[in-house]
């Protein structure tokens, strides 16, 4: 038995997110149920780096695995890429450690949420952006977003159904731009040593505000010193989110 490390990208549209769930379709589920069939192993129990929701998309969540798996990563890689889906890809495959856990060995994760302002919606952007009708204050955003980044209590941004033993975490970088090729699209981009449940979209509903101008750029900070989830914004859509990459 050998531990694998696989990195992976899917679309999370027709996915009930990462964990399995009874009579949904989730990554899990397709994952194991492929690396079942192709190592004719039949127990396969993949574990993620974390569990993204429905609608949420990943560029490379990491994920560990231990299988009876006697060749080379790269052909394992090949075979799962003749299998999976079109929304669920493996991009990369290597032996790891036997120690080697996709979530207690994580040290960092980063995380972009994309919004397009534009009046009229981007019909090919739906599934990958929130469309907010207003056009948006990113400098605004960006400033208040401040407030966020070093080491704090984030319950103030957790939302509810999924405890933590702590709800302090370290926000490394946190930043709010738009794309000079596309003047609707606005990207927030944030890394931390770990995240709270909705953290990321509880954070961007909460800047949204503030780049429409409902809320003073001062209310972040005031959101996180009160901490308690019912100061914060609503939690923004799922579908604009994205897990970019997990740090080892």
């Amino acid at each position: 038995m050998r531990t694998f490390k696989l990195t992976l990208a899917y679309v999370g549209t027709n996915f009930a997110g990462w964990q399995s769930q009874v009579a949904q379709r989730t990554v899990q589920v397709v994952l194991q149920q492929t690396l079942a069939k192709i190592t004719r192993q039949k127990d396969v129990h993949a574990i993620a780096s974390g569990r993204t929701d429905a609608g949420v998309h990943a560029l490379g969540q990491v994920v560990s695995v231990v299988l009876d798996w006697e060749r080379p990563a790269e052909t394992l890689q090949r075979a799962l890429a003749s299998e999976l889906p079109r929304d669920l890809v493996v991009i990369d495959a290597e032996e790891a450690p036997p120690d080697f856990h996709a979530i207690t060995s994580a040290t960092g994760k980063q995380y972009q949420y994309r919004i397009h302002d534009g009046r009229v919606a981007d019909v090919f952007r739906r599934q990958y952006t929130w469309h907010c009708f207003t056009q948006l204050d990113e400098a605004v955003m960006h400033r208040a977003a401040q407030a966020l980044a070093g080491r704090h209590d984030f319950s103030s941004f957790e939302a509810t159904g999924s405890p933590r033993r702590s709800s302090v975490r370290t926000i490394s970088h946190i930043s709010v731009s738009r794309d000079t090729d596309h003047e609707h699209l606005i990207y927030i981009d944030v890394s931390a040593d770990g995240f709270l449940y909705k953290m990321v979209r509880t954070i961007v509903g909460s800047l949204v505000e503030v780049g429409r101008g409902t809320q003073d750029e001062s209310w972040i900070g005031q959101i996180l010193a009160q901490q308690d989830r019912n100061a914060a914004g609503p939690t923004s859509p799922s579908q604009g989110l994205f897990l970019v990459k997990v740090d080892y």
